[in-house]
């Protein structure tokens, strides 16, 4: 954390045109739109949002510790008339105007990340091997869109040598103010896929939402594109189009900057052999996947451009870890032995969903053991949902899947497609499948669990950790 403060009332108050309130401290620490999670000294915004308004709050907010309070103009007449308060218009446009006095007085490297799947395990993966070379900003969990970027840029320090945000979408236009807002030196796509289908005519419909992180780079800044996606040419002729002439592309196509030369696909960990910008460089990477070793092309080629040491970025790749619900592992301990869980609970799609069966198809089991895959609908996909989820069968073949169990309507129809000897059960809820997958698990096994948020696989990840500890819980009670 920087020494200096986050930011002064005064710089605030400039930023977003507002009216102070009460004696203002000196300094904020933080910035945060939760009295729940506060931290004393944050400044916290009273934000409305879908389900509740954040001014019910301010009182919780001020009592927790908060340094002073970001209200709307039409309810400050609500609170204390000695409360610490900054006055705006409208609370989220006050944040928005905070982000942008953010990025204008920060000197360091910006990087944007985007894409149809791996971008919070991307932007991770930046946030891990820059925090080794240099004070390092990022997005929180997702914080990716119409107030998690704005949030996030607003808490970036002033000192931050290398700042990284996640942007996401799920409708065309999304993604362009937001990327006007963070102006990053490099963005990178990780890859388009049939995502979001509810929303969009096709998948070239996603490249052009996608691209509109052109819009925002830096004059002299470069994006970072998958060459082995279908969705190339096309981002590629975009990037153009917005007079961007450092276009740096990876994959395993010999033409790409960022190639990979080999991998060597393991249970827990993969070692890569890959030619980055003209720099051949070997690695381990901590993190099973071939998806992850591909999007690892675009982290060292992303870090190279915003001037970090390649062989140091590449070197901390070894101690890359998986954020929570995208791939967790844990041992638990069941009747006679152990099994392993692998948490992939936070989302889905289909390419996720491919690549989350295909780690799965390489974890050791035991010598009874069988690799379970434990299922919820992919949300989102639209007409073509039913197709996209009976074609998941074909890679819990190629992969050697023994048993799946699957819940909700979606997943009926990959339930339909299983045979016979595959079907573990199913439910219409995770909530309704929970009891069938805690029973028919024995030691030996792996259980992989997967879905879109909305599935709220969740609760059978919770309910199996409930019910059997983890190893190093069950060591700490032997001893």
């Amino acid at each position: 954390m920087s020494a200096l403060p986050l930011w002064t009332p005064d710089a605030m108050r400039s930023a977003m045109r507002a009216e102070a309130n009460g004696a203002l401290p000196q300094a904020i620490t933080g910035i945060s739109i939760d009295s729940r999670t506060l931290a004393p000294g944050d400044s916290y915004f009273a934000i409305r949002g879908a389900v509740h308004d954040g001014h019910d709050f301010v009182a919780a907010a001020l009592k927790a510790g908060a340094a002073l309070a970001v209200v709307g103009k039409a309810q400050a007449g609500k609170f204390a008339p000695d409360a610490p308060l900054l006055v705006v218009d409208d609370v989220l446009a006050g944040l928005v105007e905070l982000a942008r006095a953010s990025r204008e007085r920060l000197e360091g490297q910006v990087i944007a990340v985007t894409g149809s799947v791996g971008k919070t395990s991307t932007k991770e993966a930046l946030l891990h091997v820059l925090s080794a070379q240099g004070q390092t900003h990022a997005s929180a969990a997702s914080f990716n869109n119409h107030w998690g970027v704005p949030l996030s840029l607003a808490r970036c320090p002033a000192t931050a040598r290398f700042a990284v945000f996640e942007i996401g979408m799920n409708h065309a236009g999304e993604i362009s103010p937001l990327v006007k807002m963070v102006r990053p030196q490099v963005a990178v796509i990780t890859t388009v896929e049939p995502v979001h289908l509810e929303f969009f005519s096709g998948i070239e419909a996603i490249a052009d939402a996608k691209a509109e992180i052109f819009e925002g780079v830096e004059p002299g800044g470069a994006v970072i594109l998958n060459r082995d996606n279908s969705q190339f040419a096309r981002l590629n002729g975009r990037a153009r189009d917005c007079g961007i002439s450092r276009i740096v592309s990876f994959g395993v196509d010999r033409k790409s900057e960022a190639r990979l030369l080999e991998v060597s696909l393991h249970a827990t960990c993969s070692a890569v052999h890959a030619k980055i910008l003209g720099h051949e460089v070997t690695y381990k990477l901590g993190m099973p996947g071939r998806h992850i070793a591909m999007n690892s092309l675009a982290v060292l080629a992303a870090s190279s451009l915003a001037g970090a040491d390649l062989a140091l970025a590449a070197l901390s790749l070894s101690q890359l870890v998986p954020a929570a619900g995208r791939g967790v592992r844990r041992t638990l301990v069941v009747p006679g032995g152990e099994i392993t869980l692998i948490d992939e609970s936070y989302n889905a799609n289909p390419a996720s969903m491919a690549a989350a069966l295909s780690v799965l198809g390489r974890t050791q089991i035991g010598s009874q053991g069988r690799r379970i895959a434990v299922l919820g609908d992919m949300l989102e996909l639209g007409p073509a949902g039913a197709k996209l989820h009976a074609g998941l069968n074909d890679a819990i073949k190629a992969e050697h899947i023994d048993l799946v169990y699957c819940c909700g309507p979606l997943m009926r129809k990959l339930w339909d497609a299983l045979s016979t000897g595959k079907r573990g059960g199913y439910a219409d809820s995770a909530a309704s499948l929970e009891a069938q997958v805690l029973a028919a698990l024995r030691a030996g096994d792996a259980v992989m669990i997967k879905g879109s948020f909305g599935s709220k696989m969740k609760t059978i990840v919770s309910a199996l950790e409930k019910r059997f500890p983890g190893k190093a819980a069950f060591d700490e009670a032997a001893v």
